[in-house]
């Protein structure tokens, strides 16, 4: 009786879902600020696309490679310059986990904010020949776009309806997209300053660090006014201002159907981690109660405890694994320098295509965020997969054939350089913004902010041996990086098929039937009991979906009166 109650609540909120999704537009025309919230949250990923950016662009141009010959020069140098941004990005993501549920997913972007603006003016105190602060510059830097990626997609599924979700989420990779081209058309208007050659000013390679704390101070300030996440509030007991947040987020009043089921389903998902963690870790959830901080990191043995929660932990390191190893974050770094290699000539023009491919990535991800809960995620990956597969093939079959001459292959140059921007427009399409998308909302309530960090501290991980190894690849390897990456991307076509499960429409408390988990008759019955004592009875969720629907009929009957007049 019990499970059948369940799968037919489990039933009742999908038909909720569907009947929402259909009126998913018309919902963000009349609830803007939903997307306001999202874009803004999303600045930490603007910080960490620009990044990524930042640095490539120095290393071609005049004055930086006068002032630190021994970074420039060296390709072990320039991998730990690039790299260190990844140590400090594992540390925070890694420490996002326990500071998002101890002082909420809002506060700790605030220290991310703090973070980045002091990495981004540390660097710009590096002198002449001791570039010692461009590596704590970028360290710093690295600590706060890391605790952003742990806990800014997270903020976002969480605030987020289940028909919205994929979209609101996006925008973080949305937003870092949009820092990567800001900073590589910016390096290439300020390599200009005092001219391209020997009368380059400093202030060419320090006014795009100069620009990167710019937002980041903004959003320290604007984040006071950004609601917190209705599930963190949730679980620390603040139920009324859980449920006046899920109203304002949702522009309804608290008495809706829709409102209560949202919270309710919530406040059933909270109780039942709370006693199934109880149940079976006594000793450690009286820890729980005594002590904030033992609490916090005795959950960590959640996420390994059952099959259930090491599969989607695990699901979540692959997805930022296969992600990083595409080699998308090589070219991002490294842009400037490949395409040296492929013939440009000076740093300039190098410059110019680097800028063309920020472009492409900024416009590949437009309509990703559009399709992205109508087509499903692993549609999407597959088909990024293959056509990126296809274009490093390409690309490095060209260059080991004609790399040797590219004065007399110019025109072969430019078409290892076209693909090299269809890559990049396939991963902007498919797997930047799905990856992030199914690390925030995979997880159960107990875990997320957790799991999301374990999931972007893979990210960061991965992240660190490209951008530490490229270099010496790119010069040792040269057309064999382009395999080797193309490699990568073959078996992650073959995981993606056969082990990723499909996440579309389902709310985050429904990712146990994605998954398969709570199959056992005790974790059913604990969910039952848990769902009755919070009230969520299946009138109320029969109600919900009744809400939804007269709403669409109400929006048909008025578009029909317009017509007719």
């Amino acid at each position: 009786m019990d499970a059948t109650n369940r799968n037919a609540s489990v039933t009742s909120a999908q038909v909720r879902t569907q009947a929402a999704y259909k009126n998913r537009w018309r919902t963000l025309l009349h609830n803007p600020k939903l997307l306001v919230i999202a874009f803004f949250a999303s600045f930490g990923g603007f910080e960490y696309g620009y990044q990524q950016g930042v640095l490539g662009q120095s290393l071609v141009m005049t004055r930086f490679k006068d002032n630190f010959p021994s970074v420039v020069n060296s390709s072990s140098a320039t991998g730990w310059l690039t790299s260190i941004l990844q140590l400090g990005g594992i540390l925070g993501s890694l420490s996002a986990g326990v500071l998002g549920e101890i002082f909420s997913r809002k506060h700790t972007m605030f220290s991310a904010c703090l973070c980045v603006v002091l990495g981004s003016y540390l660097y710009i105190g590096a002198s002449y020949h001791k570039p010692g602060l461009l590596y704590a510059g970028r360290f710093f830097t690295g600590v706060g776009v890391g605790l952003f990626s742990g806990v800014g997609p997270l903020y976002n599924a969480e605030i987020a309806a289940p028909e919205l979700r994929g979209l609101i989420v996006s925008f973080y990779q949305f937003a870092t997209i949009l820092g990567i081209m800001l900073s590589f058309w910016i390096g290439y208007g300020s390599n200009y300053i005092g001219g391209t050659g020997e009368s380059q000013k400093n202030l060419a390679w320090q006014l795009p660090s100069i620009i990167q704390g710019i937002p980041a101070a903004i959003l320290a300030c604007g984040i006071w006014w950004l609601p917190f996440s209705p599930r963190w509030l949730v679980k620390k007991g603040r139920d009324e201002e859980a449920l006046q947040t899920i109203g304002y987020l949702r522009k309804l009043p608290v008495e809706h159907e829709l409102v209560q089921v949202e919270y309710k389903e919530i406040k059933a998902e909270s109780l039942f981690e709370q006693r199934n963690f109880e149940k079976h870790f006594p000793k450690l959830a009286a820890k729980e109660a005594s002590n904030l901080w033992a609490r916090e990191f005795a959950q960590y043995y959640q996420i390994v405890r059952t099959w259930d929660n090491f599969k989607r932990v695990s699901t979540a390191w692959l997805i930022m694994f296969f992600q990083q190893w595409s080699g998308i974050d090589a070219i991002i770094y490294y842009a400037s320098n490949v395409f040296l290699s492929l013939g440009l000539t000076g740093g300039t023009q190098a410059l110019l295509a680097t800028g063309v491919t920020g472009v492409v990535f900024f416009v590949s991800t437009l309509p990703a965020m559009a399709i992205i809960d109508k087509v499903g995620r692993k549609p999407m990956l597959i088909v990024g997969s293959v056509v990126m597969f296809c274009s490093m093939i390409i690309a490095g079959v060209m260059v080991a054939k004609f790399r040797h001459d590219w004065v007399a292959h110019s025109a072969e140059g430019w078409i290892v350089v076209a693909f090299i921007w269809i890559y990049v427009g396939a991963f902007g399409a498919t797997w930047g913004p799905v990856s992030w998308t199914l690390v925030s909302e995979i997880f159960p309530l107990s875990i997320r902010a957790k799991g999301a960090s374990i999931g972007a501290s893979s990210n960061w991980l991965n992240n660190f041996a490209v951008a530490f190894f490229v270099p010496p690849m790119l010069e040792n390897w040269a057309w064999g990086t382009y395999i080797f990456f193309a490699v990568f991307l073959a078996v992650g076509i073959v995981w993606v098929i056969f082990q990723l499960p499909e996440t579309k429409g389902a709310t985050l408390e429904e990712m146990d039937r994605v998954f398969g988990s709570r199959t056992g008759a005790e974790d059913a019955i604990l969910l039952a009991e848990a769902r009755r004592e919070i009230g969520l009875s299946m009138m109320l969720e029969a109600d919900a979906v009744n809400a939804v629907k007269h709403s669409d009929k109400v929006y048909e009957k008025g578009h029909e009166r317009v017509e007719e007049v």
